[in-house]
This record gives structure tokens, sequence and C-alpha cells, in this order.
């Protein structure tokens, strides 16, 4: 463990301190620190090939989204700065292209029939609370994050991938979805018990796990 991802850790935890105590003015140190030394350890972990440098510009879209979502009103351009971190993401899970098969379909309406329902019921809360303007972009939204999911998930069943590699950007990134489902939840639907400090949690977690698994697959 590099000093940059030992910062980043440290941050992290600050971060959920932050949060449980409800020190917002904090926030606007912990939470990007965790983004910028994330992306510090990356660019030190990097040897030219191009994953790593997808895998950095992800982190470096998501900077940006938590940035914009410290501001209780810019949480569309937040939206758009995570949704362009998830392409980014994609293209990097993605390098070489995963081989189609039956294992990939079948993964894929798996995921589809488990997200859907969720994704439904938060555009339907949406709508009723008059949030119409928002319906279409958290859609596309939804579907690049599971988009995500299902490469990051891929990884588990490729040859070209180690297996402890695999294991830890799909967990990453079903903690990472599962931040996202916790946060629109707390915001459309109803509100959770310690829902704040839960989305944090999962996300910054999601975030490290596949920062490390993507550096343990391509900086060797």
């Amino acid at each position: 463990m590099t000093l940059f991802l030992l910062l980043a850790v440290l941050f992290a935890f600050a971060q959920a301190l932050v949060v449980h105590f409800d020190r917002r003015r904090l926030e606007h140190i912990t939470k990007p620190a965790v983004m910028l030394f994330l992306l510090a350890y990356l660019f030190s972990q990097n040897n030219g090939r191009t994953p790593l440098l997808w895998f950095s510009l992800g982190i470096f879209f998501s900077l940006a989204g938590d940035i914009f979502l410290i501001a209780p009103d810019r949480f569309l351009p937040g939206l758009v700065a995570f949704l362009l971190a998830h392409v980014c993401y994609i293209i990097g899970l993605n390098l070489p292209p995963a081989p189609l098969s039956a294992l990939t379909l079948g993964l894929a309406i798996f995921i589809a029939l488990t997200v859907f329902p969720v994704i439904r019921r938060i555009l339907l809360a949406m709508r009723h609370s008059g949030q119409d303007a928002l319906v279409a972009p958290v859609q596309i939204y939804a579907t690049v994050i599971t988009l995500m999911l299902l490469s990051a998930l891929l990884t588990i069943f490729r040859t070209d991938w180690t297996i402890s590699a695999a294991m830890l950007v799909g967990l990453g990134a079903f903690f990472f979805i599962a931040s996202d489902v916790v946060l629109a939840w707390n915001k459309f639907v109803a509100p959770l018990t310690h829902g704040r400090l839960v989305n944090i949690v999962l996300y910054q977690l999601g975030q490290i796990l596949l920062v490390i698994g993507a550096a343990m697959q391509f900086s060797g």
C-alpha cells in the first residue's frame, strides 16, 4: 500500500466521521481529498498502459462530481460528471473488449432484472414529487452504471484478469451502484436511517476497491 492509497483510506474514514457528526463544511476538504489521493495513487502506479489512464479519468470526473454534489443545487452537473466517470470505467474494464457469450447475456439479464425494479421505484417517486426534468438524465445514468457493473462482474470470468483484481473491481462496482441507490432513495423516495453515512461509506469503499483492483491488474 503506497502513501497515496493510505492517505485516501484515511480521508475516507475522516469523511465518514464528518458525515456522521454532520460537519458539512469539513466535507469541502475530506470529500475531494479522497479522490485526489486516489488519482495520485493511480498516477504512481501507471506504467503507460491505457486502461489505467481511463481509470484515472474516471477518478477525475468523480472528483468533479463530488465537488458539484457538495452544493445542494448542483445535482444535475454532479450526475453528468459521474456518468462520464462510469463511461471511463467501462472503457478501462473492456480493454481489451470482453468476449460476447451466453454468460454475458445471462449476467446482463440477471443484473437488469435485479436493478430495474429499484430504479423504476425511484423514477416513480421522482415523477410524483415533480422532478420530471431529472427523470431522463437519471434513466440514462442508471443504464450506464448498470453497464459498468456488468463490465466489472464479467472480469471475474475472464482469463486475462487475475481473480483477485477481478473480485476487487466487481465488489467495488457493486458498492458504487449500491451507494447510488441509497443516495437516490434518500433524496427522492424516503429518508433512510443514517442514509448519508451509508451512502458515503459505500461510495468511498467502491471507488477504493475499483482503483486497487485496476492497479493490481494493469500496473504489473
